[in-house]
């Protein structure tokens, strides 16, 4: 069986340029569209993609919705599918223009990848999110212990997620330079941090505690203080590894350079949560927590236009409808006490009657 097709590389290396050059994407998004056509040419066997028509289609989609995942070993998930397709679809679509493949591709045969509309459905049904409330974080960063360097660094990573809502990527490449102690502030700068869409954010520290507000000033004045490091010098310095006497590698203590990703980060989480006997979190579920308490908490509108710009959002509905799904537990109060009122009440009301007002607002 052969590895690859070199007329398909060379066809392929020009559309992975266009998707970098002309429409602009993100090296993540071209990883994923190199890795579905890569599942389509270990299914066809490396064949020519001028041989693609309805019954490659199909197969191929039989294929996917039967395969196994290799890190799990479970299906592959309805929304993997309808990516993989997706992409798929999107290759051969532009590959259907291009000469020497215009009168050799159907059209009409690409719609073959199609998936059907309850598995479309499926697809695109919102998973259920596991959020930590504030108290499980509390335990988290309680369990962790703090007597090397490394540890420390570990337990203010936990808290400043809570504390400013960032994202892992943008974390990973902070800077001593963009935290502003004085006014509790972080400033984004898409020129350096790794922010979403590249957008510049101004992050105030949410009020989720003095404790965990105090980790996270303790830990930046140890860098800046004791450790001499400079503005230039990471917030989250990587781990230094080195061999012992044994010529085995371990970790030796810090050392002032980025994480080239976030990979670290989410490592670091996993470990906290199952040592203080918690599932894992997410570093990206903290921002629904602090959705959650936006909810809780904001009085007005503009209070919660200002916790939603915190979180780098440029408009409230988009806080509200990607972070703002009604918790199980919550849903269940709100069904058994309907048509009662409390002050929790009150305060879900102001809030969705806020978005109303702003949906209106977007609408007309």
């Amino acid at each position: 069986m052969p590895e690859y097709n070199a007329r398909n590389e060379r066809i392929k290396r020009d559309y992975f340029a266009l998707l970098a050059e002309a429409d602009q994407r993100s090296q993540q998004t071209i990883d994923g569209v190199r890795k579905a056509i890569s599942r389509y040419e270990q299914f066809t066997e490396f064949a020519d993609f001028a041989a693609f028509n309805k019954d490659m289609a199909v197969g191929f989609k039989r294929h996917l919705q039967a395969a196994n995942a290799v890190r799990t070993g479970k299906p592959l998930s309805p929304a993997t599918i309808r990516s993989t397709l997706y992409a798929v679809q999107e290759f051969f679509r532009w590959l259907a223009r291009e000469p020497g493949y215009r009168t050799k591709i159907r059209p009409d045969d690409i719609r073959y990848l199609n998936l059907p509309r309850k598995d479309l459905a499926a697809a695109q049904s919102p998973r259920t999110r596991k959020v930590p409330t504030i108290e499980q974080v509390r335990a988290a960063l309680a369990a962790m212990p703090t007597a090397t360097e490394v540890e420390r660094r570990d337990r203010a990573l936990i808290a400043f997620t809570l504390l400013t809502g960032m994202r892992d990527g943008a974390i990973a490449s902070l800077k001593l330079k963009h935290i502003d102690l004085d006014q509790c502030l972080v400033i984004q700068d898409p020129k350096e941090i790794k922010t979403k869409f590249s957008k510049r954010i101004e992050t105030f520290f949410f009020r989720v505690g003095d404790d965990i507000e105090r980790i996270v000033t303790d830990w930046i004045r140890h860098l800046r203080e004791e450790q001499l490091y400079g503005h230039d010098d990471p917030v989250f310095p990587r781990t230094r590894v080195a061999p012992n006497d044994d010529m085995h590698f371990e970790a030796t203590g810090l050392e002032p350079v980025c994480w080239s990703s976030a990979g670290p980060i989410r490592r670091i989480f996993q470990g906290a949560f199952a040592a203080a006997g918690l599932p894992y979190f997410s570093p990206h579920s903290f921002r629904s927590t602090l959705t959650i308490l936006g909810e809780q908490i904001c009085r007005t509108p503009e209070d919660f236009k200002a916790w939603s710009q915190n979180l780098g959002h440029e408009s409230p509905l988009t806080t509200f409808n990607s972070y703002g799904k009604v918790a199980i537990h919550r849903q269940g109060q709100l069904v058994r006490n309907a048509g009662k009122q409390d002050p929790q009440d009150e305060k879900l009301d102001r809030i969705a009657s806020m978005i109303e007002n702003l949906h209106a607002r977007k609408t007309s």
